[in-house]
């Protein structure tokens, strides 16, 4: 493969409504019980679960919007693979190349993967990837197939 393959990615609606069906109550019931144990003179387990919901909170509304969504200024639009090269570019512009420690992971499930290294300032990064982000099911497979050949 001599050409850098070029992936346009797009939102995912149909996945960010799974997991907003995931989220929200996980959410409202962590938070109820946080409720109820502070109101019930338990503040420890109060602290734990109010901690908890935050926890969720902060990783369902990082998952909607910055994979499902990509509405984040750091959320990828574009990924392209080359033979000696990855780059991303994100919704505010910027290119990102990933050109060290350069790591793919897969879920059992095949429906995402994730991907990181270090960019050229030395900084970790990690991206997640959904099916339904890319234009065809051809598409996401293809990108995951160069990426097993290339990152292993």
């Amino acid at each position: 493969m001599a050409e850098t393959m070029r992936f346009e990615l797009m939102q995912d609606r149909k996945g960010m409504v799974w997991d907003l069906l995931l989220y929200i109550p996980t959410v409202i019931a962590l938070g109820s019980i946080a409720a109820s144990f502070w109101y019930g003179d338990d503040h420890n387990m109060g602290y734990l679960f109010f901690f908890l919901t935050c926890f969720f909170f902060i990783a369902g509304f990082n998952r909607v919007f910055k994979t499902r969504l990509m509405l984040l200024p750091s959320a990828p639009v574009c990924l392209k693979v080359g033979e000696q090269s990855l780059g991303l570019v994100q919704r505010n512009g910027a290119q990102v190349d990933l050109v060290k420690n350069l790591r793919y992971y897969s879920d059992y499930a095949g429906k995402s993967f994730g991907i990181s290294g270090l960019d050229g300032a030395g900084k970790q990064l990690q991206f997640v990837f959904h099916s339904g982000q890319f234009a065809t099911v051809d598409q996401y497979h293809s990108a995951q197939e160069i990426l097993k050949r290339h990152l292993k």
